[in-house]
C-alpha cells in the first residue's frame, strides 16, 4: 500500500524560552545546518548561540503566534486536510524539528498498513539544510523502525510550470490594487559552502553570477541557481520588467559568509533610491513561518518605513491556497498510479 510524508520544517512547542531552546538545540546542532564538526558545533550552539538566542527567537515567535499554535504547523495541516480529500492514499504530515516528527509521520503511514512511502519534503529549493536533511533523517529511522518500507523522494519543485503557476497566480491576487515601485524576491539564505558542498562536478560553482546561468548537471542540487530560476520564471509569467525587481537572501547567521545580497541591507537601502512603495515576496517557503511573518512581514516593514519608505506589503506564502493543495493532490495521484 502506497502513503505520503509531507515533511516542513517544525516548532517550538510554545512560544517561550523554555521551548524554544530545546528546539534551536536539535535545529542548530544538526549537521547539515551547521556543517562543521560536533565539537565545534556544540561550543558554537551550546557555548554561545543558546545563551542568549531562545530569549530573542522567544519573544519574535510570540509576536506571531496564532490561537491554533505555531503558524508553520496550522498552516501545514490545513494544507494536509485540504490534500488528503484530492487523492486515494493516506497523507500524514510531519516536521523535521520539534515534536512532530518523522519517525511519528511515519508510524501513522505503518499502522494504515502502508509500505511505499512517497517523501514530501515541503521546500521547492533544494538545500543541504533543508531537504537533505528530511531525507537523510528519514533513511536514518527507516532502517531502524521501518525496513519494510521503500521511499520515493520528490524532488525540488522549483521549476515546475504548475507550482510556478500557482506561484505567479497568487502573487497576482495579493499585488492586485497595489501599485507598487519594486518586487522584492527575498529567500533563505545558506552558507556560500553549502553550495560549493552539493555541487555534483566540484567544479561548476563559482557563485560569481555566471554559474548559475550556465547549464550543468550542478544546478539538480544549486539551491542558489533554482532561488534565480524560480524568479525568472514567475517573472516571466507575470510579465514584470527587469528593472522593476530584484533577488535577496535573509536569515543569516554570523561568521561565515552566506549568499548576497543580504534582504535587509537592500531593503533598508530602497527609500533613498526613490522605492516608497515595496512588495516582498518569499518563494523559498510554502508555508507562513518565523522568517516570513516576523522577519520580513514586521521587521523589514518597520525599518524600510524608518528609512522612508511609505508601503510595503509582504505577500503571502502559498499556505493552504486551494490551487496549490490541488497541484500537490495531483503530483501524489501521478505517483500513486
Amino acid at each position: 500500500m502506497k502513503g505520503v510524508l509531507l515533511v516542513n520544517l517544525g516548532s517550538p512547542e510554545s512560544p517561550t524560552p523554555k521551548d524554544v531552546k530545546p528546539y534551536l538545540d536539535e535545529f542548530l546542532m544538526d549537521k547539515y545546518v551547521i556543517d562543521v564538526p560536533y565539537l565545534l558545533r556544540a561550543l558554537l550552539v551550546r557555548g554561545i548561540i543558546l545563551r542568549k538566542r531562545p530569549e530573542e527567537s522567544a519573544h519574535a515567535y510570540a509576536k506571531i503566534w496564532w490561537d491554533e499554535g505555531s503558524p508553520l504547523v496550522v498552516l501545514s495541516e490545513r494544507m494536509q486536510q485540504k490534500v488528503q480529500p484530492l487523492v486515494n492514499v493516506p497523507v500524514a504530515l510531519a516536521m523535521r524539528y520539534g515534536t512532530m516528527t518523522i519517525e511519528k509521520g511515519l508510524q501513522e503511514l505503518h499502522d494504515k498498513g502502508v509500505t511505499e512511502v512517497l517523501l514530501f519534503p515541503l521546500y521547492p529549493q533544494y538545500a543541504m539544510a533543508s531537504t537533505l536533511t528530511i531525507l537523510v533523517k528519514a533513511e536514518e529511522i527507516r532502517k531502524k523502525k521501518f525496513p519494510q518500507m521503500t521511499f520515493t523522494d520528490v524532488p525540488a519543485f522549483y521549476n515546475k510550470p504548475d507550482y510556478i503557476k500557482n506561484l505567479a497566480d497568487s502573487m497576482k491576487k495579493h499585488l492586485d490594487g497595489f501599485d507598487y515601485d519594486h518586487l522584492l524576491f527575498s529567500y533563505h539564505g545558506i552558507p556560500e559552502r553549502h553550495i560549493r558542498k552539493t555541487d555534483v562536478t566540484k567544479s561548476h560553482c563559482k557563485i560569481d553570477g555566471s554559474c548559475c546561468n550556465t547549464p550543468s548537471p550542478a544546478h539538480e542540487f544549486c539551491y542558489r541557481h533554482q532561488c534565480y530560476e524560480t524568479t525568472k520564471l514567475v517573472i516571466e509569467q507575470l510579465g514584470i520588467p527587469k528593472d522593476k525587481y530584484s533577488l535577496t537572501f535573509q536569515s543569516r547567521l554570523a561568521g561565515d559568509k552566506w549568499l548576497e545580497p543580504y534582504t535587509d541591507i537592500e531593503i533598508n537601502k530602497m527609500p533613498a533610491k526613490g522605492i516608497k512603495k515595496l512588495a516582498v515576496v518569499t518563494p523559498a517557503f510554502v508555508s507562513d513561518c518565523l522568517e516570513t511573518l516576523e522577519e520580513i512581514a514586521m521587521r523589514a516593514k518597520e525599518e524600510f518605513e524608518e528609512n522612508g519608505g511609505e508601503e510595503f506589503l509582504a505577500i503571502p506564502c502559498l499556505n493552504d491556497d486551494d490551487q496549490w493543495c490541488q497541484t500537490v493532490g495531483n503530483w501524489i495521484n501521478d505517483w500513486a498510479k
